[in-house]
């Protein structure tokens, strides 16, 4: 009995970790939703060459709490190559702050304006490009990310099927020009040896022959009686 007792408190408790465990994230998730509501995300349409998200965290930064930023690298063949290649160059980017209402005053204080800080900064004379996007969270961003790249994996599963296809079709052809090239080879081979032992295979072409066709025999003249040319030349 004390073992059945004993078993029944510990599923007793077991249970109950599990609802608390349950209620902790239901909290936590809530907490997650009131602070995501709170945030604001901020779009840079241009992101100045050497520019990196720590570069662009200690500039941002002091105009309010930042909580994440994700800059989106350029394609690699729209790229200019300069001196300093081997930096990652940005096409555009985006940045969460804590408070929206933070994120939409620096929006509107810094676009169009000089970025600045050290002259020696390869980015001194760069203009801000940044607006506040309402309503925008930050797992749209997430969201919309994960499309694009589903959709570029697709598309470059599309491309390496069709190489697979041209390839294959490629080394098709060059194996039977292998084939034809190894019969023409040892047919010439064949000959050259016929021609050195003076047995040349003569060739007979057979062609379909066609009956003659016997001459019509002629008709025979008709002849005249002896009577009618007694008759005609005046024989007695």
């Amino acid at each position: 009995m004390k073992d059945s007792e004993q078993e029944d408190v510990e599923v007793h408790a077991t249970t109950l970790n599990d609802e608390n465990t349950k209620l902790k994230k239901k909290m936590r998730k809530k907490v997650r939703s009131k602070d995501t509501d709170k945030r604001g995300v901020c779009y840079l349409s241009r992101i100045p060459p050497h520019m990196d998200h720590v570069k662009l965290r200690h500039i941002l930064s002091q105009f309010g709490d930042i909580q994440r930023i994700f800059l989106a690298p350029q394609d690699s063949s729209a790229q200019v190559p300069t001196k300093r290649s081997r930096d990652q160059v940005y096409s555009e980017g985006w940045v969460e702050f804590a408070n929206k209402s933070i994120a939409k005053r620096v929006a509107n204080m810094l676009n169009g304006e000089q970025i600045g800080g050290k002259k020696r900064s390869s980015f001194y004379y760069d203009l801000w490009n940044i607006k506040y996007l309402s309503k925008f969270k930050w797992d749209d961003l997430t969201e919309e990310l994960a499309l694009k790249k589903a959709i570029r994996e697709q598309k470059l599963a599309v491309e390496l099927s069709a190489a697979k296809r041209e390839r294959d079709f490629y080394l098709s052809k060059v194996d039977q020009s292998r084939a034809l090239s190894a019969i023409v080879e040892r047919l010439k081979k064949k000959q050259k040896v016929q021609e050195d032992s003076g047995q040349v295979a003569k060739v007979i072409c057979h062609f379909p022959q066609t009956k003659p066709i016997a001459p019509a025999a002629k008709d025979p003249k008709p002849e005249l009686s002896d009577d009618i040319l007694d008759v005609v030349f005046g024989g007695s």
